[in-house]
């Protein structure tokens, strides 16, 4: 018996010590798991996409985006769409610091290549089916096509700026997305002579402010026939509201244009149900063809509206830079004289055909 209790002892502290070391390591994981972010929190915190990137990489401080949207169309020809976008940018005052805030969405492989080749922000868009490489002419079935793609891709922008963030705080032992998106879109047949700026509200009282064809003078008033050529939006859950109703009606809306849908959700009272507080721009500072800016010394952008076609587009572009080029040259204007813009041939003709 005795024999038998010595040879039970050393098992006994055997099974003891077993136990200990396995206490031991169970407690060195517990604290581990609570003082080390799991692996999804590092994905997520870690992980950046093209888009994000792109977001990023052309932010301005204050997390202001402009975007464009283009296709081989409009990077073709002896001089292409997007070089006369781009040429007001350097003919403009204050406004070629701007291109540093630039993103060109391409949505074939040909824009994308000619964007880098000039050394922009560029992000290639994955389009759903459909050829968007050539030109489409205005309320075709390919043209309303891509203006939904367009709506699609800056819904999906809208909801980044909502859940995503540049900079990032602390909350509770995890790391918490804040980043509020602003950003402008504008088409790229839009050039900008001045920096517009100074004329928008730059700050949240204001969710969207956007562009017209003719202005009636109440820049709040809903009876303005609304362009999606020029739009600056903050990120927010009524634009983001917006954005899902608009797209959402896509289906629905057998032809008709994406801007079409947009004016009768305002006209049936989107807008004030959403409660989104919307400017619409005067044409003195954000002009069109459909109403030229009545005073040269103060317009932010001229955009090439109620035109049917990229040539016709580009032939009246390019008569409004030779203007902007008379205006600023001493020796061809004296300010004294009456300004008066040459007449857009091109476009009004390029309805004819």
């Amino acid at each position: 018996m005795e024999q038998t209790n010595k040879l039970r002892i050393p098992f006994v502290l055997c099974t003891l010590l077993l136990l200990y070391l396995l206490f031991i390591y169970l407690l060195s994981e517990k604290n581990s798991s609570i003082s080390k972010p799991s692996s999804s929190m590092v994905d997520n915190s870690m992980y950046r996409d093209e888009l994000e990137a792109a977001l990023d990489g052309a932010s301005m401080p204050n997390k202001t985006v402009i975007i464009a949207i283009v296709n081989k169309a409009y990077t073709e020809g002896d001089k292409p769409m997007l070089d006369i976008f781009l040429d007001g940018f350097w003919l403009g005052e204050n406004t070629r610091q701007l291109t540093n805030h630039l993103l060109i969405v391409a949505v074939d492989q040909i824009a994308f290549e000619r964007c880098r080749f000039l050394r922009l922000h560029c992000y290639k868009l994955e389009t759903e089916g459909g050829d968007l490489v050539g030109e489409k002419l205005y309320m075709s079935e390919d043209f309303i096509k891509m203006m939904w793609q367009r709506t699609r891709f800056l819904r999906d922008v809208l909801r980044r700026g909502y859940n995503f963030v540049f900079t990032l705080k602390r909350k509770s032992g995890t790391i918490e997305y804040v980043y509020k998106l602003l950003w402008i879109y504008l088409d790229t047949d839009v050039l900008w002579l001045r920096n517009p700026f100074p004329m928008l509200t730059i700050n949240e009282t204001v969710d969207l402010h956007i562009s017209v064809d003719q202005f009636h003078g109440n820049q709040w008033s809903e009876k303005h026939q609304i362009n999606t050529g020029f739009y600056m939006i903050n990120s927010n859950n009524k634009s983001i509201a917006l954005f899902d109703e608009w797209y959402g009606l896509r289906n629905n809306s057998a032809g008709k244009k994406e801007q079409d849908v947009l004016v009768d959700l305002m006209k049936g009272g989107a807008f004030t149900r959403l409660g989104l507080r919307v400017r619409f721009l005067d044409t003195i500072y954000f002009s069109g063809f459909c109403q030229d800016s009545r005073d040269v010394n103060v317009v932010s952008t001229v955009h090439a509206n109620c035109c049917r076609s990229i040539k016709a587009k580009v032939t009246d572009l390019t008569d409004v830079i030779h203007d902007w080029k008379r205006f600023n040259d001493p020796l061809l204007y004296n300010k004294t004289m009456q300004f008066r813009w040459s007449p857009h041939l091109g476009c009004q003709n390029s309805w004819r055909s």
